[in-house]
This record gives C-alpha cells, structure tokens and sequence, in this order.
C-alpha cells in the first residue's frame, strides 16, 4: 500500500481558505498580504515567516501550530530540509504551547548567515521583543535601523513593519516573544 504523502504547509492554507469559501482576493484583503505572495505560499514557492502564520491563523481563528503537520523526527526534518531550500533564511519553533485565551508567544527564531529576508515586511498586532542569542541581527522597525550582537535585545510595537536580516557570517539564533492582544 503506498504512503499518502505529507501536505505541506501551502496546501494545508489553501484547504483551509478554499473550505471557509474564501476568495484569494478575499484573503488578501484580510491578512493585508499580496495575492501573488499568498498564491506563492500556497504553490510551496514560499515559506512565511512567523508574522505571516501569526495574521494567517487569525484570519481562520486558528491556532498556528495547527499548520505545523505531523510532528514525527522525520518530518520535522523534512520540513526543515524544504523550509531551507524553499527559502533558505529564516525558520522557527514555538516555545510555547497554543491556547485560546493565550497572549504570549515565544519562538526560537534562526536565520542563515548574510541573508536578507527580501519583499518581506511583517507587521502584525502586538508588541515584540527579541533577544539575540548568538549571531546578530539588523532589524528595521518602520524607518529606524539597529543593529544587534549576541546579547542585544530590542522591544517594539509590531504593528509598525518591521524585517529581519542577518549581517553575519554565522546562523542567528533569537528569542522571539510576541504579545497578541
């Protein structure tokens, strides 16, 4: 008997759009993203940050890590493997545990060395704050640009856009706390 393949996390959205009727012009309009950039994450061409998933599961009233899959050694490596081919910067892992009347998220975020998270502007609702484990960090917050070492922290309103680059030669590794109101 053949092994059903895995979905993967653009075809999960797109079940989830498609089963609450929802147009792409329709869900563009409600997460604030581009269509050609959620048509992109549903073709698996693209793999969202934490902000996209974050506005994508309000979207459907959904926990974000309901678009996680399994949760098995292999296909957590798979994922990996095509997270970083897809996109080849940035990935995390929830450090917290999903709950309705939860406010607080906690992520380890990781983005490859010199690498710029290009034509991807998060902005969600909330506040933010992110701790540099290792690595370091530029991050521009609206029109204000600051540069983080291993040690750095910065504390922001994350409705305002804000991206993500590492300068580096080395992986950066964050903690990333976002408060949802």
């Amino acid at each position: 008997m053949a092994k059903k393949p895995e979905e993967s996390f653009g075809e999960r959205i797109r079940r989830l759009r498609e089963a609450n009727g929802m147009s792409m012009e329709a869900f563009s309009r409600d997460t604030g993203y581009p269509e050609d950039y959620l048509t992109d994450i549903e073709d698996g061409k693209v793999a969202p940050p934490v902000a996209v998933v974050l506005q994508m599961s309000r979207v459907f009233n959904v926990d974000m890590e309901q678009f996680q899959g399994p949760r098995g050694k292999d296909a957590t490596r798979k994922r990996t493997t095509s997270h970083k081919k897809r996109v080849a910067s940035y990935a995390y892992t929830a450090l917290t545990r999903p709950g309705e009347k939860k406010h607080l998220r906690a992520y380890l975020v990781t983005i490859d060395p010199e690498t710029d998270h290009e034509g991807v502007d998060y902005h969600h609702e909330g506040e933010e704050f992110i701790y540099v484990l290792g690595g370091g960090l530029k991050i521009q917050v609206g029109q204000n640009t600051s540069t983080l070492k291993k040690g750095g922290s910065i504390n922001f309103d994350s409705s305002i856009s804000h991206e993500l680059s590492n300068p580096t030669r080395e992986k950066a590794e964050l903690l990333v706390v976002i408060y949802e109101p």
